[in-house]
């Protein structure tokens, strides 16, 4: 008893955790996920990539807060095509508008584009994958090439050809993305699913007169999951720089709304001169592609399942 009281919280807290012999699904679940959070941890270059993507969020929910200007007017006749100082810090465009100020509000409509496209091209991938894999024959056959009609085609001139039949807009910009994006996460649920579908865990369930729908979505989907998160975390880049390309060339968020990519088709006339009209979204792109890809990499030697907690 005296143990007991005197040992620390925490520790008897890390202990349920480490568990080698868990007790319940749910302290085996706690147990994955206080693993892999360890592991993750220990990486550097994730944590860098992790804090990144926070504060990309953070600028978001706070843009209005944060940005010293109005993103969408400027003085034409005072503030026009300023170079960075300390009172615009990334200078000011061509309608004299604080580029700061329209970087920090453009946040939200990456963060948008990003979150909106995985919300939908993930789920359509990974059902798309589990089924085909699971089904076999003629509907594996039919979803695969339907899938491979997709690969076929450059991701960006893919969804040109979308957007162009669905008109400019960030609406429309985000769904063609999303309709491109989803080929890659079937492919590899698919291929998780061949492997899943022979192991003995599938084979007892199928015993105890489970459906198939119901191995698909309670017991092959989980364990696809963590796969199909690490690819759409590394894809985030790809996603990014996509929206940014139907930005630049005019196809997606329409003026005025301080898209990045658009701001650096703003910028494209005075690169010479005026060289940080088109510098600052620039690097706003990189540094956020960079900080997915750096977490990506993280998640996937986190949940590995091969490599050494």
């Amino acid at each position: 008893m005296s143990d007991r009281l005197t040992k620390p919280a925490g520790e008897g807290l890390i202990s349920w955790l480490t568990s080698e012999r868990p007790a319940s699904r749910r302290q085996a679940a706690w147990g994955r996920a206080y693993s892999t959070a360890l592991t993750f941890s220990r990486n550097r270059l994730a944590m860098l990539g992790l804090l990144i993507v926070l504060g990309l969020v953070f600028v978001a929910i706070f843009a209005d807060l944060l940005a010293p200007y109005s993103a969408y007017v400027g003085d034409l006749r005072t503030t026009r095509l300023l170079p960075p100082s300390s009172s615009h810090w990334f200078g000011t465009d061509d309608q004299g508008r604080d580029i700061f100020s329209r970087v920090l509000i453009g946040s939200r409509i990456t963060l948008f584009v990003v979150v909106l496209v995985a919300v939908l091209a993930a789920p359509i991938g990974l059902v798309v994958g589990t089924v085909a894999g699971y089904a076999g024959g003629w509907v594996d056959a039919t979803l695969m090439r339907i899938t491979d009609i997709f690969l076929a085609f450059p991701r960006l001139i893919l969804a040109l050809a979308f957007v162009a039949a669905l008109g400019p807009g960030i609406t429309n910009a985000v769904i063609a993305i999303a309709i491109t994006s989803w080929p890659p996460y079937a492919r590899l649920a698919r291929a998780e699913t061949l492997t899943i579908r022979q192991t003995d865990y599938i084979a007892a369930v199928q015993l105890l007169g489970a459906s198939p729908w119901r191995i698909v979505l309670r017991h092959i989907m989980p364990l696809c999951l963590s796969s199909v998160i690490v690819r759409v975390t590394l894809d985030m880049a790809g996603i990014i720089l996509t929206a940014a390309g139907l930005g630049f060339l005019g196809l997606g968020a329409q003026p005025p709304m301080p898209e990045w990519g658009a701001l650096i088709a703003n910028g494209r006339l005075y690169v010479l001169d005026q060289w940080w009209v088109a510098a600052a979204p620039g690097a706003a792109i990189f540094v956020v592609s960079l900080a997915f890809n750096l977490m990506g990499d993280g998640l996937r030697d986190a949940l590995d399942p091969k490599s050494a907690k």
